[in-house]
């Protein structure tokens, strides 16, 4: 640090308002405040807010199967693969391929749609990792 830096930081206490307060020279006792509940609430805001931006990749995922590459070197144009879900079954929902829940597949304005039958928000953490 430099000398007018110093100089600076012992004449200047700055609280968290961003006003100024001067020190006093005589040794007295630090007083701690409470955490103010509002700061922490802007604060989880805040971090939700930065996460809300970040892109994630949603898969449906119908079924899968494990077969031996010898048969899927025999798939042709009418080759039928039994999977492992029974029809009407939920379907699973991935987010970035971590089990986030379960839909059904839906119709909506033409296009399909998911309504969400479960989820586990407990997910969600581990997609910040």
């Amino acid at each position: 640090m430099t000398d007018q830096s110093i100089e600076l930081s012992n004449d200047l206490d700055f609280n968290f308002s961003g006003q100024e307060n001067e020190v006093s020279a005589s040794p007295s006792v630090a007083t701690v405040a409470a955490p103010i509940v509002d700061n922490s609430l802007h604060e989880q805001q805040r971090k939700i807010s930065l996460f809300s931006r970040i892109p994630v990749t949603l898969t449906l995922e119908v079924a899968s199967v494990d077969i031996p590459l010898s048969e899927l070197m025999s798939v042709n144009n009418d080759s039928v693969i039994e999977l492992d879900k029974l029809a009407g079954e939920p379907l699973d929902i991935k987010v970035n391929g971590i089990m986030f829940g379960q839909a059904e597949v839906v119709v909506v304005n033409e296009k399909y749609g998911l309504r969400i039958i479960s989820f586990n928000s407990q997910s969600l953490g581990e997609l910040a990792l």
